[in-house]
């Protein structure tokens, strides 16, 4: 594999033409789907995709590492891995700020994504949250970066059935430098203004958005996006929180399983 393509891993299906490709969100790796693995295999090829900086990709070449990261630059690495691959088209699987990241997959490259399955969506930045990525924001220079991510973990999942979740996000984000959380961090500042216009410009592919009920930062946003849309549909996970594809991992599989397969049929 090229050094200057992000770290990924296959799982070919032997009688299957459909791929899914996972995507992570910040902070965490690809090991975050583990509870995708047996499930989804059963039924289609898996393509898995640590982003830049994050996981085994944190040492990438410096050629595609540049000072300040962009959404489209981030975007764009995933699509140089497909066409390494020689994916023509597959179906996304995109988890808290990867959703971002498979939306704007869909907005470069539209011909590359059949589908669409957006866990824990992050569509709009409410003003809890905006406050506290100013707070971030304002003390990132001088307050290590594993405090920081550890508090926001902590504010995103504070309930006791997403201890896993949370301490799953942070034992991941111990793999980022200082450096590389600044980076990332900076991204936050396109999440807004990139999402208004995603909410204006609806495009005609199927898409699931999987919340779960407690998702309180982020669920009545998803729920105003889907509102306005007509190829997206909602469906809540009781008793779950943001990061339902480990909290609940049973049901996520099944409802994003049954939703790729009516797509692919």
């Amino acid at each position: 594999m090229s050094e200057s393509l992000l770290f990924h891993k296959t799982y070919q299906h032997p009688t299957s033409n459909e791929w899914v490709v996972f995507v992570h969100g910040a902070g965490g790796s690809s090991n975050i789907w583990f509870k995708q693995i047996r499930a989804y295999r059963e039924h289609f090829n898996l393509l898995f995709i640590d982003l830049r900086g994050h996981g085994k990709s944190n040492q990438l070449l410096k050629d595609i590492m540049s000072n300040k990261y962009t959404f489209k630059e981030v975007t764009m690495d995933i699509v140089k891995v497909l066409d390494h691959l020689k994916i023509q088209s597959a179906h996304f699987v995109g988890m808290s700020l990867g959703t971002i990241i498979v939306r704007n997959i869909a907005e470069l490259a539209h011909s590359r994504v059949r589908s669409m399955v957006l866990g824990g969506a992050v569509t709009r930045f409410n003003t809890r949250s905006q406050i506290l990525v100013k707070i971030g924001n304002w003390s990132k220079h001088i307050i290590p970066y594993m405090w920081l991510y550890s508090l926001f973990a902590y504010i995103v999942m504070p309930q006791k059935g997403q201890k896993e979740s949370r301490l799953l996000f942070v034992r991941e984000a111990k793999k980022l430098c200082q450096k590389e959380f600044k980076r990332w961090y900076r991204l936050t500042t396109e999440v807004n203004p990139l999402n208004r216009y995603f909410k204006d410009r609806e495009l005609p592919i199927p898409t699931l958005y999987l919340m779960g009920d407690k998702d309180y930062m982020f669920i009545k946003p998803v729920k105003e996006m889907v509102a306005e849309h007509k190829s997206s549909r909602l469906l809540e996970i009781k008793d779950c929180g943001h990061v339902c594809n480990v909290e609940r991992p049973e049901e996520f599989n099944k409802h994003s399983i049954d939703f790729i397969k009516s797509v692919a049929s």
